[in-house]
């Protein structure tokens, strides 16, 4: 089956490496995640950890489109990453992109890149009020998310668990967006920087001190914004609360 390998300039010579990690995936390394369609494994390259991310073939007409007329999901990631570092925005250091394909099919692909060892997730800081430097970390990530917006990145997967966070010293943290294969690029309004913000389930006190912090950053009035994100993050949990109220009552 034809392969296509694409990796950073530096790793160029060891693209033979890279493919051994993926046709032995299935074998081989720490499982991460085991999804419904993708699968995470870490494994060592170089001397060094790294997660690669399997994405599983997608259905026929998918599997033409992709092979023909879509960036497959792991190319995507792996650009995607390259952009956000070029812009300063972390994350987990790409490495490669493989993809599988038949004459007219996308069969699998992966993404390989650094491992990050992170503290935590955003998800602690909703789920415990009380973590220590809450209300520091909410105003650094506030601050990481706008120059991610005012870079034109519209993170499309901004949730909880797509933000690693690493502790660097004593009140300074480090932000690492994972996950990265929808975004888009494109100058954003204040109503759709406060939407990207709604998919991470905050609290009223979290809307306050985010709305806060991204009004003193960007020069709007704190009112507004607290209003327009909490309108955003109150119609989002609603949306989501319903789909899985229908859910059960289907399944009964």
């Amino acid at each position: 089956m034809p392969v296509n390998i694409h990796t950073l300039p530096e790793y160029s010579d060891e693209k033979t490496s890279l493919l051994q990690l993926t046709d032995n995936f299935h074998d081989e390394g720490e499982l991460i995640v085991k999804g419904s369609r993708n699968i995470i494994k870490s494994n060592t390259f170089q001397g060094q950890q790294v997660n690669i991310k399997y994405f599983k073939k997608p259905g026929a007409f998918n599997a033409v489109v992709y092979n023909f007329f879509r960036e497959s999901k792991a190319k995507r990631s792996f650009d995607y990453a390259v952009r956000l570092l070029k812009a300063g925005i972390r994350t987990p250091k790409p490495i490669a992109y493989i993809e599988e394909k038949t004459a007219f099919t996308l069969q699998s692909s992966y993404y390989i890149c650094a491992q990050i060892n992170y503290d935590f997730t955003f998800r602690e800081l909703i789920h415990d009020p009380l973590w220590k430097d809450r209300d520091l970390i909410l105003e650094q990530f506030t601050e990481f998310t706008f120059r991610m917006h005012e870079n034109r990145i519209n993170f499309l997967d901004h949730s909880p668990g797509n933000t690693l966070i690493v502790k660097r010293g004593e009140g300074q943290y480090d932000f690492y967006l994972i996950d990265l294969n929808r975004m888009t690029f494109e100058d954003l309004s204040i109503a759709q920087r406060m939407d990207n913000f709604k998919k991470l389930w905050l609290s009223k006190t979290m809307v306050k001190i985010i709305a806060r912090k991204y009004a003193a950053l960007s020069g709007e009035d704190p009112e507004q914004l607290q209003c327009i994100l909490l309108e955003k993050t109150i119609a989002f949990k609603r949306r989501i609360t319903k789909k899985k109220w229908l859910k059960r009552k289907l399944k009964k």
